[in-house]
């Protein structure tokens, strides 16, 4: 059993590297990994909870097109980022790759901000699991009950799944992933094979260019088409592929294992997302399509069409597996999540989070960590429900408040986290001229060149749009706080780094630097 050990810079004193605790090495494989990364992007909810605002809102049945520019995107960032992981592998991933080609200033004031976005996406998406499962029960005539009840069981189980052995979230994560690729590819077959609706096959809506068209305005009803939305919402669809590398530790052969679970999972979500969003358009045709997502029930642009084309039965797995997989979602982020958090802990520069960094004995999991972030994510539900009251315009907190507003949060803070590990691969490998061997001009630089320019496009449309991305939680102080916290988060990364640097000196030598021996260059 290789140990994880720091790589320390020669003119420190402590020039001999030191074990730490690790977590379980070898526990998954490449189709574990994938599975994790798939499930925190959650295909069925992005899908149903997505698609409808990108057409009655954004490039309106042009959504398909925009689905696919996102696709080419982030496969161009994802060329640069599995670089970096194939020769750096890191549990908290952006962390250890930005610390590694921008510096520890840098990478802890990253790294922190990415834990912000990963901690907050759990309890985004036990709202909309909370809102998901109250409504589903409800549906089958169950007890009408609030939906903090649905919240604290989802909480719980989730906590009690993340103390075992990561391949128990991982076989779990499969049967739900699989599960709601079955019923969406099933539906998309449905509407393939009945030749699309009342105006065909639509196959306008996938040429390329037409994913910075505007869906039509309706001034009656206040409604102003916006091609920036589609696009945002687009990209939105992807959050949590990118966390393959924080599994890297506990894969059999990481340095294989990350970059081909990445490109994979990009790859994948990009196709499916393209057709699935193209089908859902072509089986309720244009008009009906902008209507319907424009509505109050802007669901029944999947759900009225699954109950037409398969059946009612089909309607009633699918609203199912709309829970599941919000559940499946917020478990895949509650492990990334912890993974953040431990492998600040690990390295013990911030002084009292060092046990953050213990692993359990028996399942090696992070069992601390994960026991914070499950408190961490109790609080922010909990206030949410104490003091977000419901209004007229949006009597669902779960759904609207919860998971809106903290999903906003995470994404804008991840975004912006991605747009500088896209600089990071290029200071690493051309400026730091680390493993010539793999620098060449596209992959190491062009390719993360045009993601960080992707990337900053899809953060000032985020900034520029978030009024509209809240919708009826645009109201919340918790909305008009979002860019202070983000913004103040890196900053207190920064000073916190800097302080480090020049007081504590030591500390700050080991920040960013734990890696694992056999994928670290010596």
């Amino acid at each position: 059993m290789s140990a994880v050990q720091e790589h320390i810079p020669p003119e420190t004193p402590d020039s001999k590297a030191r074990e730490v605790q690790r977590l379980k090495p070898g526990a998954i494989g490449l189709v574990a990994v994938l599975f994790m990364a798939v499930a925190n992007a959650a295909p069925i909810t992005a899908m149903t909870g997505n698609v409808p605002i990108a057409v009655g809102f954004g490039n309106g049945v042009h959504a398909p097109a925009g689905f696919l520019f996102a696709t080419v995107v982030l496969t161009i960032f994802t060329v640069g980022y599995v670089a970096m992981a194939r020769h750096i592998t890191a549990t908290g991933a952006f962390y250890g790759f930005i610390s590694q080609g921008l510096g520890r200033v840098v990478g802890m004031a990253s790294g922190l901000l990415a834990t912000l976005a990963y901690v907050v996406f759990e309890a985004s998406l036990i709202g909309i699991f909370s809102s998901f499962a109250k409504t589903t029960v409800e549906l089958f005539h169950g007890p009408s009950v609030s939906w903090i009840v649905y919240a604290v069981i989802g909480i719980v189980i989730i906590a009690a799944l993340g103390y075992f052995d990561i391949s128990v979230s991982g076989r779990l994560l499969a049967v739900f992933l699989v599960s709601e690729v079955l019923i969406l590819g099933l539906l998309g077959l449905s509407v393939l094979f009945k030749g699309g609706g009342p105006d065909g096959m639509m196959w306008g809506s996938l040429n390329p260019l037409s994913a910075f068209s505007a869906a039509p305005s309706d001034p009656k009803a206040g409604v102003v088409g916006s091609a920036a939305i589609g696009l945002f919402f687009a990209f939105w669809s992807w959050v949590g592929f990118e966390t393959t590398a924080v599994y890297g530790e506990e894969s059999r052969n990481p340095k294989k294992i990350v970059p081909r679970a990445t490109l994979i999972a990009v790859i994948g979500l990009g196709i499916f997302y393209v057709l699935i969003s193209w089908l859902a358009l072509a089986g309720n045709g244009a008009s009906q399509s902008i209507a319907t997502s424009r509505g109050s029930g802007a669901f029944d642009l999947f759900y009225e069409l699954t109950a037409r084309n398969l059946g009612t039965w089909a309607k009633f797995v699918y609203e199912t597996l709309a829970v599941t997989g919000s559940f499946a979602c917020a478990l895949a982020f509650h492990n990334t999540a912890s993974r953040y958090l431990y492998s600040f802990g690990r390295e013990g520069v911030i002084a009292g989070v060092r046990h953050l960094g213990r692993t359990h004995p028996a399942h090696r999991s992070p069992h601390v960590a994960g026991l914070v972030q499950t408190v961490v994510t109790a609080l922010i539900t909990v206030g949410f429900f104490l003091f977000q009251k419901p209004t007229k315009a949006a009597p669902d907190v779960a759904y609207v408040h919860l998971y809106g507003l903290m999903a906003i949060m995470g994404t804008m803070a991840l975004l912006i986290v991605q747009t500088i590990c896209s600089v990071a691969v290029i200071w690493y490998f051309h400026v730091g001229r680390n493993h010539p061997e793999t620098a060449n001009w596209w992959r190491t630089f062009l390719a993360p060149l045009i993601g960080a320019l992707g990337m900053g496009y899809v953060v000032y449309l985020l900034f520029d749009n978030l009024s509209f991305a809240a919708g009826a939680a645009a109201g919340s102080p918790v909305y008009t706080a979002i860019p202070y916290v983000v913004i103040g988060v890196f900053v207190l990364g920064l000073a916190s780094a800097l302080f480090l640097k020049y007081r504590r000196p030591r500390r700050f030598e080991h920040a960013g630097r734990l890696v694992m021996e056999e994928s670290h260059e010596r």
